[in-house]
């Protein structure tokens, strides 16, 4: 790519309608702009149209934007666009686990996820002396009764507000966000967790799979949203198992699940691949 062109990502949704392809074609076309990846998808039952493309061009983001603006206003579009792999400002907020915070820091530091992280935020302490070692500041606030998950949660949003945060990450933050919370930042928390185990509830769920002799187990990563784990989902992954996996065996092949599951639904949201169909999402991989 020329140092002198500018790589933009745009992303468009609007009804579904003939000519939308032709006519947003045709206006990369007028900002001198050569698409370099396109793709679409019509939803049948929303009756929504998707588009995601990326082009090179000398045009800056406000002659693109009026490139696009007489195609934005007739088809009633919702329009982002943004530069490509322009790191995403994401607060990640964690419990005690360690697995997934460790793999979104490395593969922020390697260049494998175009992400930043100003700060990380705990219920507990423990994951302090990780944060450091990649240099990211941490921040810890216990949360025992409401008041103080009122306050942990106002930190949250100020944190927000101060570092023009994009996206909220719980990389196994292991505490049930408000409604308000979750209001606030709708369509901006993924969550990880883990599935097809399956869906063991309380304490020491591999433990439990262990017993019922499972032969999958996974990870699913998912919008936040006030109904506790029924998001619209990102990505899953999962696994073969079988009897001869002890407890704490499954335990590390479930966690490495939930590190690479979480860390490409964080990717594939930075680049702008996320797009929500109602509960549903489409991914532009």
């Amino acid at each position: 790519m020329s140092e002198n062109l500018n790589h933009w990502i745009v992303t468009l949704v609007c009804a579904d309608q003939p000519g939308i392809v032709h006519a947003v074609t045709g206006a990369i076309v007028q900002a001198q702009g050569n698409i370099t990846e396109l793709q679409q998808f019509s939803g049948l039952e929303s009756g929504r149209f998707f588009l995601r493309l990326q082009t090179e061009t000398e045009t800056d983001h406000e002659g693109m934007e009026r490139a696009l603006s007489p195609i934005v206003e007739r088809y009633g579009m919702s329009c982002r666009i943004d530069r490509v792999g322009r790191p995403l400002r994401t607060l990640v907020l964690v419990s005690k686990a360690g697995h997934c915070l460790n793999d979104l820091l490395f593969r922020q530091r390697a260049g494998q996820l175009p992400a930043e992280i100003p700060l990380v935020m705990g219920n507990h302490p423990d994951l302090g002396e990780l944060a450091s070692f990649y240099g990211v500041p941490f921040e810890s606030h216990p949360v025992v009764g409401a008041e103080q998950k009122a306050a942990f949660e106002a930190r949250v949003l100020e944190v927000v507000e101060q570092h023009d945060i994009e996206l909220v990450v719980l990389a196994r933050y292991m505490q049930i966000l408000s409604p308000e919370l979750c209001a606030a930042l709708a369509g901006r928390i993924i969550n990880i967790h883990h599935s097809f185990l399956p869906g063991f509830k309380g304490a020491n769920p591999y433990k439990q799979a262990h017993a019922r002799g499972v032969k999958l187990i996974g990870a699913t990563a998912h919008f936040v949203t006030s109904d506790l784990d029924e998001g619209p989902i990102i990505e899953q992954n999962v696994v073969r198992v079988d009897h001869t996996r002890s407890p704490a065996e499954l335990v590390a092949i479930g966690q490495d699940e939930e590190s690479r599951t979480l860390s490409q639904a964080v990717r594939w949201f930075a680049e702008d691949r996320v797009l929500l169909d109602g509960q549903r999402t489409i991914i532009f991989k």
